[in-house]
C-alpha cells in the first residue's frame, strides 16, 4: 500500500540533505504539496500525457476537474506553461469543444490526429512530442511536472534532469513505470489526491 508521502527515490535523498529546515517533502492531508515541497520550485512547467490521465480517472472512477487539476499541481509556484497533450479525432465534435475550453483555461493544447490500426483500434503516439518540448523549453522552467506514468518518457526525464531541472511525477501508482519513478525528485500518487482533482456534480 502506498500513503500520502511523496516517494523519494534513494539516489534523491541527498536533496533533503540540502534542505535548511531538515524536514520531509510530504503532502498536506488534502493532498496538496506542503510548504516544504514547494521551496525551490521556481518556475514551473506542467507536461500532461492526457491519455494516461484519461484512463487513470477511470480507474479511480472519476472526473478531473482541470481548473482544479491546475491549481493543485502549481500550489501557489510561478507558472511558465502547462502543456496538455491528446490524440484528436476531427470529427468528434464533443472532443472539440473540450479542448477549446482546455485553451481557454490555461492550457496549452497539443495534438495529434488519431492513427487507425488494422483491429479498429485508435492511437496517437505523443511521446516525442511531449520530450521535444521537456527538452527544448529547459533553462526557461526550474520545474518539470510530468502527469504520466509512461515509461517510454524516461529517456527524455533522465535527460532534463542532468540539465538540473527538478522534476516531479504525478500519476496513478498503478500505471507508472519504476524507471520514472526512480528517476523522480518527488512522486504523486493521484490516488491520494483525487478528492482535490475531481469534479463534483
Amino acid at each position: 500500500m502506498y500513503n500520502s508521502k511523496v516517494y523519494i527515490p534513494k539516489q534523491r535523498l541527498n536533496i533533503l540533505e540540502q534542505n535548511s529546515s531538515g524536514s520531509e517533502i510530504d503532502q498536506n492531508e488534502d493532498g496538496s504539496l506542503s510548504s516544504v515541497n514547494r521551496l525551490n520550485r521556481g518556475r514551473i512547467a506542467i507536461f500532461i500525457d492526457g491519455a494516461n490521465l484519461f484512463y487513470a480517472a477511470l480507474q479511480l472512477g472519476i472526473e478531473i476537474d482541470y481548473v482544479k487539476l491546475l491549481g493543485s499541481l502549481t500550489s501557489g509556484a510561478r507558472l511558465l506553461r502547462a502543456f496538455f497533450y491528446t490524440g484528436v479525432d476531427l470529427t468528434n465534435e464533443k472532443q472539440q469543444n473540450f479542448l477549446l475550453w482546455m485553451r481557454h483555461n490555461g492550457y496549452r493544447v497539443v495534438t495529434q490526429e488519431l492513427t487507425q490500426f488494422p483491429d479498429g483500434s485508435k492511437k496517437a503516439d505523443l511521446n516525442v512530442k511531449i520530450s521535444v518540448d521537456m527538452l527544448k523549453l529547459v533553462g526557461c522552467y526550474d520545474t518539470a511536472i510530468l502527469v504520466s506514468g509512461n515509461g517510454e518518457l524516461a529517456y527524455a526525464v533522465n535527460a532534463v534532469s542532468y540539465q538540473g531541472v527538478r522534476l516531479e511525477i504525478v500519476s496513478l501508482r498503478s500505471m507508472t513505470s519504476d524507471s520514472l519513478i526512480n528517476l523522480a525528485d518527488s512522486y504523486i500518487d493521484l490516488g491520494m489526491i483525487q478528492e482535490k482533482i475531481k469534479k463534483t456534480h
